[in-house]
């Protein structure tokens, strides 16, 4: 049976959410700014859930219509036959997003639609399910536009980006499927030179080394849809069992990271240790403006400090001219990639960016900028192909 699903994901990533729904078998995709609305029928749900390195939530569409009032919400919710899906011992959560909606209170919208599952469940069964804001079994979206309002029930539950490596963080650590997005922009693929040389707890590390290894995102956690009445084991251990065929053993797979702070790369090897990754890596301590490129040619990859994550602007300042003289010096060859929110880093670092793209970590609009360093040149410059 064909369902209707919506997919989320750090804006400026839709177009590559796209072709991973695509990939996982989505058919009638229409991109929106922050996700992408498919149909697909639960298979193609598993399948995108365990191999999707992008989204960051995949949604079921369970109830739509038309809203004037918060009681035409409730509505709405009381006559969606939640008992179907999932029973009244397990636990709930409601979140609710909204945008135009002349609604007032966002917390009584909630509110409501926590009500009208409880009282359906129990109109049909006698019992009603407990809340639990913190671990639920079963999490409710509502998203209320101007006029309709939508409800969900979550396939993914932990958001995707969880992959079950990363338990040491450091400060302002990248969302992994950030990570793997810049990754992807940046045309890096196995078999190419990847350094990361502010590696902090070792995100890009770690999605770099997955995807060299032909690990799935998903392979190493559960997901919501596995607690849902609609669930099909059998399908879903097909497509684990296929996926686990495809994984190599871990090797070297020239990635290379490192970091200034010590306990940066402590993280960092702890998380790789932990995912059995650390043999695909090779990390190390070493600064930046000083280290040597691991290859005559690569890509490097880095999100830099700058000023939502330090105070200092005067020390940033300081740090961009370095940073740019370093590349020049050390990095002849290499297509570099810098994540950042600070808009002075091109100018700063005195260099053309040959590309950049909008991208959001978290709320935060940053820019991905692309920087090719031609070999005997003291410029970065586009007039290199990609690597």
């Amino acid at each position: 049976m064909v369902e209707t699903f919506f997919a989320s994901c750090p804006r400026g990533l839709e177009q590559l959410l796209v072709d991973d729904l695509s990939a996982a078998g989505a058919r009638d995709l229409k991109q929106i700014s922050g996700g992408v609305h498919f149909r697909a029928e639960w298979t193609v749900c598993y399948r995108a859930n365990l191999h999707s390195r992008i989204a960051t939530r995949i949604l079921w569409r369970v109830a739509h219509a038309p809203y004037r009032t918060e009681d035409d919400i409730y509505r709405l919710a009381l006559e969606t036959s939640w008992p179907r899906s999932f029973v009244s011992e397990q636990t709930i959560r409601v979140d609710v997003t909204a945008v135009k909606s002349a609604l007032k209170s966002i917390d009584f919208v909630t509110l409501r639609i926590k009500d009208a599952i409880c009282d359906r469940f129990r109109r049909d069964t006698g019992k009603r399910p407990s809340v639990d804001t913190r671990q639920p079994d079963v999490r409710v979206h509502g998203f209320l536009g101007s006029e309709d309002c939508t409800l969900y029930l979550d396939t993914s539950g932990a958001p995707l980006y969880q992959r079950g490596c990363r338990q040491k963080t450091v400060d302002a650590p990248l969302k992994e499927n950030l990570a793997a997005g810049i990754l992807r922009l940046s045309g890096w693929h196995p078999g190419v030179t990847l350094l990361d040389p502010m590696c902090g707890s070792g995100t890009f590390l770690i999605e770099a080394a997955q995807i060299a290894l032909g690990i799935a995102p998903g392979a190493g956690r559960s997901f919501a849809f596995q607690r849902l009445r609609q669930f099909d084991a059998a399908a879903w251990k097909r497509l684990l069992d296929a996926a686990q065929a495809e994984e190599k053993s871990a090797d070297h797979a020239g990635i290379f990271g490192s970091d200034l702070s010590p306990v940066a790369v402590r993280a960092a090897l702890a998380n790789l240790d932990r995912a059995g990754l650390l043999p695909a890596v090779t990390l190390s301590t070493g600064d930046l403006l000083e280290i040597s490129a691991p290859a005559s040619h690569g890509i490097l990859v880095s999100n830099p400090p700058y000023g939502e994550r330090v105070s200092d602007h005067d020390e940033l300042a300081e740090f961009y001219p370095l940073l740019g003289s370093a590349l020049k010096r050390r990095f002849a060859g290499w297509n570099c990639y810098l994540l950042s929110a600070d808009t002075r880093l091109p100018k700063l670092m005195r260099l053309t960016p040959s590309r950049k793209t909008p991208l959001f970590n978290g709320a935060l609009e940053c820019r991905l900028y692309e920087f090719r360093m031609v070999a005997g040149s003291n410029r970065g410059t586009a007039a290199t192909p990609p690597v």
